[in-house]
């Protein structure tokens, strides 16, 4: 594995592996990697000849009172599982390198609609860095396929829109939620919580499972949302949101049958997000949030 941070080293040695008519694939990261990033490299591989991780956490999509500063930065022990995981290169470019002039003077790339709401509300400005740091990576690399996590659906159904919008000649892959045993959704931040919220955190994917199977036996959407929303306060999580969407992420309709249902909540230090898909009977009606 070639490790890089110069963006001309990386296009020059893109160039050549193109020149030889391979395949490249892009699987963008924040570091601090677990098995649910490993998954990207192993899916990569089945689509691709030639695999490139990026590392970098990006300061747009961090607002103000977040935790950029302390988000956990283990380039080494990162570079070492790329490796072992069969990762042809390791993209690693400092923040100068691809914000020169600065956050405030960079162009920003924004898309509507399908990052409004949900952690889009929540968080807002931050699928404005994501689709723009994307986009410098998609044009940097320009790879043939894409890998991202379902755990973050929001924030893939973001990248699929613009890669429509955009005509990228990009197959975007998502890749399934990897969980711990105890059903936790892996995640960076994970490392946040303490002893006794790694122990309450799971009650967070198990709400879903309930919620879920509660709405597909054809109970009321508002109802299970409720409720959902109640226990994982009982538990100790402060919920930011608890919704249930159709798989475009728009309000559910009458006809909807395949759906999706997202939550983020804090717990302690931790923002956990996770979601399920849900099958809706026809007796369905309208989800509210």
């Amino acid at each position: 594995m070639r490790t890089l941070r110069d963006i001309n080293d990386l296009r020059s040695m893109l160039h050549e592996h193109r020149q030889q008519g391979k395949r490249i694939a892009l699987v963008p990261t924040m570091g601090n990697l677990h098995k649910g990033h490993l998954a990207l490299v192993a899916s990569a591989r089945q689509h691709a000849d030639i695999i490139v991780s990026s590392l970098f956490v990006n300061p747009m999509q961090f607002g103000p009172g977040e935790d950029l500063d302390a988000y956990p930065r283990t380039f080494e022990a990162d570079q070492a599982q790329l490796k072992d995981a069969g990762c042809d290169i390791l993209f690693a470019p400092t923040v100068s390198a691809l914000y020169p002039n600065g956050l405030s003077a960079q162009t920003r790339v924004h898309v509507p609609e399908v990052g409004e709401g949900l952690c889009g509300g929540s968080r807002p400005g931050h699928f404005d860095g994501v689709s723009t740091v994307v986009s410098m990576l998609f044009n940097l690399v320009q790879p043939d396929v894409a890998c991202f996590g379902e755990k973050d659906y929001q924030q893939l159904a973001v990248i699929r829109k613009l890669v429509s919008d955009l005509h990228l000649p990009i197959n975007i892959v998502g890749v399934p939620i990897v969980r711990a045993d105890d059903g936790l959704a892996l995640s960076s931040r994970n490392g946040y919580l303490s002893e006794h919220e790694r122990a309450i955190a799971p009650v967070l994917y198990r709400t879903l499972c309930e919620l879920r199977d509660a709405l597909e036996q054809g109970a009321s959407a508002e109802q299970v949302l409720q409720q959902g929303k109640a226990a994982l306060y009982d538990a100790g999580f402060t919920p930011d949101y608890l919704e249930l969407r159709d798989t475009a992420l728009e309000p559910l309709s009458s006809s909807t049958r395949s759906a999706v249902l997202l939550a983020a909540a804090k717990l302690g230090p931790a923002r956990l997000i996770d979601n399920l898909s849900v099958q809706l009977p026809n007796t369905a009606s309208d989800a509210s949030k």
